[in-house]
């Protein structure tokens, strides 16, 4: 790691010294908190959980020192701003990007997140040779299944989730686990037992690399996972994908778009809404006027 992810870390190992957690919530429900009063950071959690503004005294000077060291420190004329998060799941701290995540190479972490961690600890296998998180963000996914996996490869285009996924796997005390820039499966070599997933499925203006799943509505990478993988799964290995299904007309658009590559590829296929409704707001957009729901979706099959 470099000298601003080492002081990430060793940030990340104070928080976890002061007993620091976080729960981090939809990014409506941020603004919404945020917007009453006092605005101004009073505690750890305003500074590096809900990103607010503070002041040259809220910090203890060791934070605020390593918090420059990792180039993490705004100034403005309202004060400082810490431009990391850290968010708590299971025993876990990891760091991200702070709310608001406007800028296209943003680390998200938040609900689905934590659903998709809540899949993984019950449907992955208690044990397997190799495991791979594709898009792995900050790192959640593999990093939860590190105990019962002998390799764990975390992959992104994302440069920047890939320097916060190093803090996380240290700040884990992980020594089995690696990093690989790789457009999916493309730079990941040897044979895979499992593969998990939790792909940005919007269609997103904006084409933030966390958020934009490509395609008419979001689903075109989702569905280039589920065929990618089932051609790189060792026969018996197991595909593990949280998404996002946008619903027309009462039918599922990412779950018919994935109907052929599981019905010629894959066995044990069990497909399930975990949310019916999320991101409602998003219906709103021209983009999904077609759209009466978006459901958080799991998918769970086996190689044939």
């Amino acid at each position: 790691m470099d000298h601003a992810c080492r002081a990430l870390l060793e940030l990340g190992r104070a928080l976890r010294v002061l007993h620091y957690h976080f729960v981090t919530v939809t990014p409506a429900t941020h603004d919404r908190v945020n917007a009453r009063p006092p605005v101004g950071a009073r505690s750890l959690r305003d500074v590096f959980g809900w990103s607010r503004t503070f002041g040259p005294d809220a910090l203890p000077g060791s934070l605020r020192d390593l918090l420059g060291d990792a180039g993490a420190l705004i100034e403005s004329e309202e004060g400082y701003r810490s431009a990391v998060r850290f968010s708590s799941l299971a025993d876990h701290l990891f760091v991200h990007s702070a709310h608001p995540t406007l800028d296209p190479g943003a680390v998200f972490f938040g609900p689905d997140t934590y659903r998709f961690g809540s899949m993984l600890l019950a449907r992955a296998p208690s044990s397997c040779a190799c495991v791979v998180d594709v898009g792995c963000g900050s790192g959640a996914g593999g990093i939860l299944l590190a105990s019962r996996a002998g390799r764990v490869v975390l992959a992104d285009v994302n440069e920047q989730a890939l320097r916060f996924a190093r803090v996380n796997v240290a700040l884990a005390g992980l020594d089995h686990v690696e990093t690989v820039r790789s457009d999916v499966l493309s730079a990941v070599e040897g044979e895979i037992d499992l593969i998990i997933a939790n792909p940005p499925y919007m269609a997103d203006p904006q084409r933030r690399v966390y958020r934009d799943g490509g395609g008419a509505l979001g689903e075109a990478l989702s569905v280039r996972i589920v065929v990618e993988s089932l051609g790189r799964l060792r026969t018996g290995g197991r595909l593990l994908l949280y998404t996002g299904a946008p619903m027309v007309g009462g039918g599922d658009v990412f779950r018919q778009a994935i109907g052929p590559a599981l019905e010629s590829q894959a066995t044990n296929v069990e497909y399930a809404e975990i949310d019916p409704d999320v991101f409602g707001e998003e219906l709103e957009r021209p983009a999904y006027a077609s759209v009466e729901r978006i459901a958080a979706v799991g998918l769970d099959c086996t190689r044939r």
